[in-house]
């Protein structure tokens, strides 16, 4: 039988950071937040280095990496910013990037980026 684990996020707002189902580990879309919640200053590089610097900390957290990473989905506020996105993103995928689908959106506070990964973890 398969389960469902949720893990909770600290921000004040109804949603799960992660839940795991099965051998999949999906996360929720992150912005690039300081610890108050606010969204931090700084250009799209900035701003991806910060989002994917979270979704590593939560994958660890959770028993992944990076490597495990199979599908991305990418809010981008002015695309733009998509050739410098992309220059810091592949930097975080040493191991080869996952699949993905970027699209433009009007973000939370000004946000640059959003992005949301699932993760292989294994049954």
């Amino acid at each position: 039988m398969n389960k469902i684990t949720r893990y909770p996020s600290a921000l004040p707002a109804p949603f799960s950071k992660a839940v795991r189902a099965g051998g999949f580990l999906f996360l929720s879309g992150v912005l690039a937040m300081d610890a108050q919640a606010n969204i931090i200053d700084g250009d799209i590089g900035a701003q991806t280095r910060a989002v994917l610097g979270s979704i590593k900390l939560t994958l660890e957290e959770l028993g992944a990496s990076m490597a495990d990473v199979v599908r991305a989905t990418v809010w981008l506020a002015d695309l733009n910013d998509f050739a410098a996105f992309n220059e810091e993103y592949k930097k975080h995928f040493p191991a080869g990037v996952p699949t993905r689908a970027t699209v433009q959106a009007a973000l939370y506070k000004g946000a640059k980026v959003e992005i949301e990964v699932q993760a292989w973890v294994g049954s």
